[in-house]
Order: structure tokens, then C-alpha cells, then sequence
């Protein structure tokens, strides 16, 4: 019970630290450059810290993850239902987010100039988005942070030792070791988390005041709106009939996760946090350790909202008539783009680039939202962590593994 106590307590401080960034925010709007010149550094070290850490835990928990599934057959069912969860989750994501931008007629009337040049980014075809999935070099992969390349080159030595058996041991051993390292190393890291929480959100509060929000007022409700009908409709019924519980009990055992996304704005950095929600909610340590790292990575639900709004906001604005089969393009592109979305702050700026360019809109619309794109970024990173734990939760609870009782005894232990 004691221990129970003491993450309760944690939270609490994050909280904490959460709502004085927001009030000292409010007051530094006047000195935003002082915010970002003595406050922002202690954020920006918490992150480098904790982006130190995500190539080892992802790389070692997927690893891990796999041999503990047993046997190929059920790591590959098991990845199936993963993948397909999570796609279909973006895909109603994007389609939420192109609706909404079409009823709310967002972007129409409006009159914003900018001035910054904004380049754009060419739309990989099906064949490379295909053919990069697999390194050629694991170890420039890991160099690069290229998660999607870590990530399948994990499940291939994972899978590896799985069929070798005996003989792969000592490998086995070897990583299970040094994951129990990164996960020691990765508490110590969490513990600033409450003060990490502070230093990033002053400056954005101090950086962002009414003057720059007003006019894209519209779009950031939109947006907001959005990330709520997904939560309320998607993950509501996703949790009450997928995995079988409350969403107000769900969403309470992953509290911790939540707000360390809304903080850090990155899927990858709150990893440790959902890891210890995904317990929270029991699921078993093998499908936790698969399923999470994989959403942190393939899992842009809140993206994928953004970027639909985005596309039709921005159309609106520069008066662009979108057709239908432009619409559905929209759409398809957020899918596809989200799998290759880094699970880090600031990502999903680059993929709205995509989603333009897919349909020939002009790029000047990405430095017209890059304003508020921060603001936005918290709470759509948020939606992404509970898709993770909603996904990595059905999945446990289809091969007939999530006992939250089970694993709460065992907490309070």
C-alpha cells in the first residue's frame, strides 16, 4: 500500500508542476524571452535525457516482448491485431478530422498573411515507404533515432531467438539484463519529471498569448473538438466493449501517462510512463512490451485528426475547392503517414506537410499553424498515448491475458 501511495504522490507532483508552469506562464507573458532563455533549458535537458533512453528501452523492450509471446505464431497474430487496431483507429481519426473541417467550414473568412517560406516535402510512394522499412544498417538505424527501422529490426532478433531456442540464451539474457538497466536508468530520469513538466510549459504559455491565438481561435477548437469526439466515440466504445471496462476507471490508471504526454508533446518520451499504465491496466509484461513501443511509433490517432482539420482549413483559407476523391486522399495519406510519424515533439508539423503537398495545397498553410501547432500538440499527443493503452488493452484481453485485479494485487505488495 505504501507504494501505491507514493505514485499517487508522483502524479500529484506532476500536477503540481503542470499548473504552476501554467500560472508563472501567464505571468512571464510580458518576458516570454526570459522564459525560453532560463526556464526552457531545464525542459530541453529533461528531453535530451529521456531521448537518450528511447532507441535501448524501444529496442530492448520489443525484443523482449517478442520472446516472451513463446512461439512465432502467436507474435505474429498478436502483431496483426496490433497493426490493424491501430490503422483503423487512425483511419476514423482522419475521417473525424475531415468531417469536422468540412461542417464547421474552418478557414473560411479568415485573413492570415504570413511571410515564412515553408519547403515542401515530397510524398514518399507506396514502393519506398515499403522498401525503408527494413535498415540496411540496424546500427546507423539506431544512430538515426529511425524508430520504424528499430522497430522491425528488434522484432527480427526477437523472432530470431524465439526459433533458435537453447542456443540464443545467452543473447536472451543479455538483453533482458541490459533492458532492467534501461528501466533503472529510465526511474531515475522520471523522478524530474514534475519540474521537467514546469520548465517546458512556462515558456509556451509565456510564448503564446491571446494576440497570436485569437485569429486561429476556430481552428484550434476545431481541432480540440475533434481530439474529444475521437476520445468520447473511439476510444469510449473501444474501451467499454474491447477491453471491457470502465473508460473513467481506464482513463484513471493511465493518468500518469497522460499528463506526461501532454507535457512532453512525445509519444516516445512518455514510453516509460505508459509502460507503468500498461501494468497498471494488467497487461502482461510480453504484449505490453510489444504493443506500446510499436504505437509510440505507428500510433498517431491525434495526428491524424490534425492533419485532416489542417488540410481543410487550409483550403478554406486560400480558397482551394477540394473534390471528394481529394478528400479520400486526405485521408489515406493520414493513414499512411501516421506509420511513419517519429513518435517525438513537433513530428506531426512535418507530416501536415504531406498531407498538403498529396493534394497540391499551398505549404504556406504549414507556417500559418505552426503558430499554435504547440498548443495542439499536447493534447492530440495525449489521444495517441490512450489509443496505445486501448490498443496494447484489447489485444491482452483477446488472448485471454488482462487481469487488472491480478496486477494490482501484486502493486501492493
Amino acid at each position: 500500500m505504501e507504494k501505491k501511495r507514493k505514485k499517487l504522490h508522483f502524479s500529484v507532483k506532476v500536477l503540481i508542476g503542470l499548473g504552476l508552469g501554467i500560472v508563472i506562464g501567464i505571468i512571464l507573458q510580458p518576458y516570454a524571452d526570459f522564459a525560453s532563455t532560463f526556464i526552457q533549458p531545464f525542459g530541453t535537458l529533461y528531453l535530451n535525457a529521456v531521448k537518450m533512453l528511447i532507441v535501448p528501452l524501444v529496442f530492448c523492450s520489443l525484443v523482449m516482448g517478442a520472446c516472451g509471446l513463446g512461439d512465432v505464431k502467436k507474435f505474429g497474430r498478436i502483431g496483426l491485431k496490433t497493426m490493424g487496431i491501430y490503422l483503423l483507429t487512425t483511419f476514423f481519426a482522419a475521417s473525424i478530422g475531415v468531417i469536422l473541417g468540412n461542417l464547421t467550414d474552418v478557414g473560411t473568412g479568415l485573413d492570415l498573411k504570413t511571410d515564412v517560406a515553408v519547403e515542401a516535402v515530397e510524398t514518399p510512394n507506396f514502393v519506398e515507404t515499403l522498401t525503408n522499412i527494413i535498415p540496411s544498417n540496424p546500427i546507423q538505424a539506431m544512430a538515426n533515432g529511425d524508430m520504424l527501422q528499430i522497430i522491425v529490426f528488434a522484432l527480427f532478433v526477437g523472432a530470431g531467438i524465439v526459433i533458435v531456442g537453447k542456443k540464443a540464451e545467452p543473447v536472451k539474457g543479455f538483453i533482458d539484463g541490459f533492458s532492467d538497466i534501461m528501466y533503472k536508468i529510465t526511474d531515475i530520469v522520471m523522478s524530474f519529471t514534475p519540474y521537467a513538466v514546469f520548465a517546458l510549459i512556462t515558456p509556451v504559455i509565456a510564448s503564446n498569448g491571446k494576440e497570436v491565438l485569437l485569429p486561429l481561435l476556430s481552428f484550434v477548437l476545431v481541432v480540440y473538438a475533434g481530439l474529444v469526439l475521437h476520445l468520447i466515440l473511439i476510444y469510449g466504445m473501444g474501451i467499454r466493449f474491447g477491453v471491457g471496462m470502465n473508460p473513467l476507471e481506464f482513463m484513471k490508471k493511465s493518468w500518469e501517462a497522460i499528463i506526461i504526454s501532454f507535457s512532453t508533446c512525445s509519444s516516445s518520451a512518455t514510453l516509460p510512463a505508459t509502460m507503468q499504465c500498461g501494468k497498471r491496466l494488467g497487461i502482461p509484461l510480453p504484449i505490453r512490451s510489444f504493443t506500446l513501443p510499436l504505437g509510440a511509433t505507428v500510433n498517431m490517432d491525434g495526428g491524424a485528426i490534425y492533419q485532416g482539420v489542417t488540410a481543410i482549413f487550409v483550403a478554406n483559407l486560400f480558397g482551394v475547392d477540394l473534390s471528394l476523391t481529394e478528400e479520400i486522399l486526405i485521408i489515406a495519406t493520414a493513414v499512411l503517414a501516421s506509420v511513419g510519424t517519429a513518435g517525438v515533439a513537433g513530428a506531426s508539423i512535418i507530416m501536415v506537410s504531406v498531407v498538403l503537398t498529396s493534394v497540391g495545397l499551398p505549404m504556406e498553410g504549414v507556417a500559418i499553424v505552426a503558430g499554435v501547432d504547440k498548443l495542439i500538440d499536447m493534447p492530440r499527443t495525449s489521444v495517441n498515448i490512450i489509443g496505445d493503452l486501448m490498443c496494447s488493452a484489447i489485444v491482452a484481453r483477446s488472448e485471454g491475458e488482462l487481469d487488472a485485479k491480478k496486477t494490482m494485487l501484486e502493486e501492493s505488495v
